[in-house]
């Protein structure tokens, strides 16, 4: 596992324009929108601005989404298309090492990305940290193993690298609007909003956007992130092809 993890790593820095797109984009939109948007620093009831809570939410999701929707779908199949996790089924290091240690790391970078986000909204908009690390820290974990994991589905039924960056592609739209990165939830009209609450995108950035305000999320959300992450982790498992 070391070892693996020691050479995924190396490949992964390789890659560095696609790690600075991950880290980046969502810090480079909520500077943008942070300041061309004046209500976002209007303070509301709760002492808070959008700034604090509501758009380094948005953002850490779609992070996540290019975490999962992107890298995962598009690094797996490509290992599948070129034998190599045909290859190593045939020694004692079973492919699944190589799944493992692919979520570890992806999970590191979402780590990472959300990290950034937190301290760029200090330092720009003065922006306090999330004010309950619990909450947020268990959201967090929970909502990337369920994105994760539909990536991972795409990784099962995609036949090949385009094809899974496309699909990875379509995927990641209707997740960024039911999440609230091109809409917020709250300016959603009534049966978008709805749908929001029952898709996994939606419950992450509302569950993180109220661990950040110092709140626990609700049941509801979490318990879709709990199914998402069952449903979507179950199908991975049972449809993924090493060759």
């Amino acid at each position: 596992m070391r070892k693996i993890l020691f050479v995924e790593i190396k490949l992964h820095l390789r890659d560095w324009p696609s790690m600075l797109f991950t880290i980046g984009l969502p810090v480079l939109l909520m500077v943008v929108l942070g300041l061309s948007i004046p209500g976002l620093s209007k303070v509301d009831a709760y002492g808070l601005r959008g700034v604090d809570t509501t758009l380094p939410a948005m953002m850490a999701l779609l992070s996540l989404l290019v975490l999962a929707c992107n890298m995962v779908p598009a690094v797996l199949t490509a290992y599948r298309e070129q034998g190599v996790l045909r290859r190593m089924s045939t020694t004692p290091v079973h492919p699944a090492r190589l799944l493992v240690v692919q979520l570890l790391i992806n999970l590191a970078m979402g780590a990472i990305a959300t990290a950034v986000l937190i301290v760029s909204a200090g330092l720009v908009f003065g922006a306090a940290a999330p004010r309950h690390w619990g909450w947020f820290v268990l959201v967090f974990l929970l909502g990337i193993a369920a994105l994760l994991a539909i990536g991972l589905v795409i990784a099962a039924l995609a036949p090949n690298g385009k094809t899974a960056s496309a699909v990875g592609a379509v995927v990641m739209q209707p997740m960024m609007l039911l999440g609230g990165v091109w809409i917020p939830h709250e300016f959603m009209p009534d049966l978008l909003r709805r749908i929001s609450d029952f898709s996994v995108a939606g419950p992450v950035t509302q569950a993180l956007k109220t661990a950040w305000a110092g709140q626990a999320p609700q049941p509801l959300h979490l318990a879709v992130i709990v199914g998402g992450l069952a449903v979507f982790g179950g199908l991975a498992v049972r449809l993924f092809r090493w060759e």
